[in-house]
């Protein structure tokens, strides 16, 4: 495919239009890490029913991706989004019924179709940042597009956090399992209230995205433009290896990227770390400082293929931390901000939040390389591509299973360690692979 063409001031107000979107992206996929702390209380669920939260919302994107892509073929990039952005504002009202009723089904749906608004709004926006410019400087596009989408992951958790517990009081598990029937009923009852206001505020926020997308400049795309010359000979996206086995690590990563924002808070819960369920922020911080990198160092320090090599076996590095270190101790948060005053973590708990600066660079470095010579079929290599999300769905579970069986967090963690191994096979042989043998 021909790289979008455009004069810099076109070009400018199409970054940040997609800037604001993938803020958007940021603000309610992170979210779910701060909620299901609370709807664990609400709903009085263990930490397995709990992370359905991530399911619901993860699994919308295999379910609607191809059928959003038919959406955006025929609506065209800016109509499709609007779209995206109203289903989305459904999806955030349909929390306030759940809410009032504290019905966890009810909330689950909501999540649902929250997935479904992003899935079509994901579908478009990737390929556009990709083609916007040189492909070979992709990932630093995207690593903008990540900062943006990491930095309302940090705030997220802080302000939602805040508001949820305004004059709540202590809501930790020790102070929970003190009270009688009646008076847990009336906590989790004025706890289940206070998440009204802000998805309300959230419906209101997407209403007005509707707005700026539909009546703004923002160019289409030509999802039809031809490619290379190989991609005239297939008949399908199956036909080429590098677009499925990069799905398969978006799938690998999205699902170690979900475990390191979402798991964080519960881990916290269970060693009774302070304001545990604002811990996603940290891993959202590490992760800014992970596209940070990629923004200065892609492409003239760093290719694609290493940053996604050293992604992969750092995380690998973290996984090993997460499970050999001592919960006890914090002696790795002392030596790497202890002195900034800001709250010391527990040392496997700190190697969860790193995590998120191991795996920044994977989302980044894996859309343009899997991207490559698709030339008719990227729209579908696309949808296949967000198919790939659902391993934000499926992983957690698998976490939150191993985590139940052996009662115990920080072995769940092992499930990371096949995933980082793969995306290493992916930088070093799978994005290279042309045909199938």
């Amino acid at each position: 495919m021909t790289e979008l063409t455009s004069n810099k001031s076109q070009t400018f107000i199409s970054m940040t239009i997609i800037g604001i979107l993938f803020f958007i992206f940021g603000f309610v996929t992170w979210l779910n890490g701060s909620l299901i702390p609370f709807l664990q209380v609400i709903c009085q669920l263990t930490e397995f029913q709990a992370l359905f939260v991530t399911f619901a919302f993860y699994i919308a994107y295999t379910v609607m991706a191809f059928p959003m892509s038919l959406i955006l073929k025929k609506t065209g990039l800016k109509n499709g989004m609007a779209i995206g952005l109203a289903i989305m504002v459904i999806g955030s009202l349909m929390h306030i019924p759940a809410a009032i009723s504290e019905n966890y089904f009810v909330f689950l749906v909501a999540l649902f179709v929250l997935g479904t608004g992003l899935t079509i709004l994901q579908t478009a926006s990737n390929p556009y940042i990709v083609y916007l410019g040189p492909v070979k400087s992709a990932a630093m596009r995207i690593s903008v597009m990540g900062i943006i989408n990491k930095g309302a992951g940090v705030i997220v958790p802080i302000v939602f956090t805040a508001m949820i517990l305004a004059d709540m009081g202590d809501i930790s598990r020790n102070h929970l399992s003190t009270l009688n029937a009646s008076e847990l009923s009336q906590l989790t009852n004025e706890l289940a209230n206070q998440l009204i206001v802000p998805y309300l505020l959230m419906a209101i926020v997407l209403c007005a995205m509707v707005a700026l997308v539909k009546f703004s400049p923002l160019p289409d795309i030509d999802m039809e433009e031809e490619g290379d010359a190989e991609s005239k000979t297939k008949s399908s996206i199956l036909q080429f290896p590098q677009t499925i086995l990069g799905a398969i690590a978006l799938f690998a990563y999205v699902g170690v990227e979900v475990i390191a924002g979402d798991t964080i808070g519960l881990y916290g819960a269970k060693l009774n770390v302070d304001n545990f369920a604002g811990l996603t922020s940290y891993t959202m911080f590490f992760m800014v400082i992970g596209y940070t990198i990629g923004v200065i160092c892609i492409p003239k320090f760093l290719s694609q293929e290493k940053a996604l090599i050293g992604s992969s076996i750092a995380g690998c590095l973290c996984i090993l931390g997460i499970m050999m270190s001592s919960e006890a101790s914090t002696s790795v948060a002392d030596f790497l901000w202890g002195w900034s005053g800001l709250q010391v973590l527990p040392n496997p708990i700190t190697f969860v939040a790193l995590m998120g600066l191991a795996h920044a660079l994977v989302w980044p470095s894996v859309w343009p390389l899997a991207l490559k010579g698709l030339g008719k079929y990227t729209a579908q290599g696309s949808a296949l591509l967000i198919m790939g999300i659902s391993g934000g769905a499926i992983l957690p579970l698998v976490f939150g299973k191993i985590s139940h069986q052996a009662n115990d967090l920080q072995v769940a963690y092992i499930i990371g360690l096949p995933c980082y191994l793969f995306t290493l096979f992916y930088a070093l042989v799978g994005h290279k692979v042309r045909r199938w043998r």
